[in-house]
C-alpha cells in the first residue's frame, strides 16, 4: 500500500520538469494521476502509458489553467473521469525575465495569468468537489524566489509571492471543512531547463548553497507526497522550502 493509495490527484504542467516527478511519484505512492499540459502532446501521451505501468489510473488533458472556463471545465471532467478529487497540485508555471526598466506590460500580465491566475481558477474550480467531500490536500508551488526576491524577476517574484498570500487565506477559509492548502517553494532544481544554461553559471548557483549542490525534481515530488498524504493532516497554511539551505 503506498501512501497515497486510493486517492485522485489533478497535477497542472506535468508534462516536464518537476511535474512530471510528482506525477510519477504520486503513482508509485498508488494515486490516480489526472494531469494537464499545453504544448507537448506527445510528451503527455507518454507519461499516461508511463503512470498506468504502476497499476493506477491515469489521464492527460490539454488544458489551460490560466483560463478561468477551461480551469471549470477541467476540474469538471476530472471529476466525472475519475469519480473524486482529492489533491490539486497547481505546478503550471512560466518565466519572462527580464530588468524592470525593459520589462514590458505583457510579460507582466502574463506571468500574472499564468502562475497566479491559474492557481484562482483551479482552487475555486475544485472547491465545491472538495466541500461536499469534507477532505481534500490543495498544494501550490510557489518559489525560493517568492520568498526573497530576484533581479530580473520582479514578474516572477510577484506571482509567486502572491501564491503565498492566496495559499494562506484558503487554507484559513478551508480550515473548517478539513481542506489543507500549503505552498512548496523549491529552489535552484536542476531539470530539463537548466542543462541547456552555461554549465560555469549553474556551478556559480551550486557553489552559493549550503549543500552545495542543485535539488533534483524527485526530491521536490518526496515535499508533494508528504503534503498529499495522510502524515500532514494537521498542517495547513504553510510554505515548506526544498532548497539545501539556499535560503533559511
Amino acid at each position: 500500500m503506498g501512501l497515497l493509495s486510493g486517492k485522485t490527484a489533478l497535477i497542472t504542467g506535468a508534462s516536464k520538469g518537476i511535474g512530471r516527478a510528482i506525477a510519477i511519484k504520486y503513482a508509485q505512492e498508488g494515486a490516480n494521476v489526472a494531469f494537464t499540459f499545453l504544448s507537448s502532446v506527445e510528451k503527455g501521451q507518454a507519461l499516461v502509458s508511463e503512470l498506468e505501468a504502476f497499476g493506477v489510473k491515469a489521464k492527460g488533458y490539454r488544458s489551460d489553467a490560466s483560463d478561468f472556463k477551461a480551469a471549470e471545465e477541467l476540474v469538471t471532467n476530472v471529476v466525472a473521469d475519475f469519480g473524486a478529487l482529492d489533491i490539486l497540485i497547481n505546478n503550471a508555471g512560466i518565466t519572462r525575465d527580464n530588468l524592470l526598466m525593459r520589462m514590458t506590460e505583457e510579460s507582466w500580465d502574463e506571468i500574472m495569468n499564468v502562475n497566479l491566475k491559474s492557481c484562482f481558477n483551479t482552487v475555486k474550480a475544485a472547491t465545491r468537489t472538495m466541500m461536499k467531500a469534507k477532505t481534500g490536500s490543495i498544494i501550490n508551488m510557489t518559489s525560493v524566489v517568492g520568498a526573497k526576491g530576484n533581479a530580473g524577476q520582479a514578474n516572477y517574484a510577484a506571482s509567486k509571492a502572491g501564491i503565498i498570500g492566496f495559499t494562506k487565506s484558503v487554507a484559513l477559509e478551508l480550515g473548517s471543512r478539513n481542506i489543507r492548502c500549503n505552498a512548496i517553494a523549491p529552489g535552484f532544481i536542476e531539470t530539463e531547463m537548466t542543462e541547456v544554461l552555461d554549465e560555469k553559471t549553474v556551478q556559480g548557483w551550486r557553489d552559493g548553497i549550503a549543500m552545495k549542490r542543485g535539488g533534483k525534481p524527485e526530491e521536490v515530488a518526496d515535499a508533494c507526497v508528504f503534503l498529499g498524504s495522510e502524515m500532514s493532516t494537521y498542517i495547513s497554511g504553510q510554505v515548506l522550502h526544498v532548497n539545501g539551505a539556499m535560503y533559511t
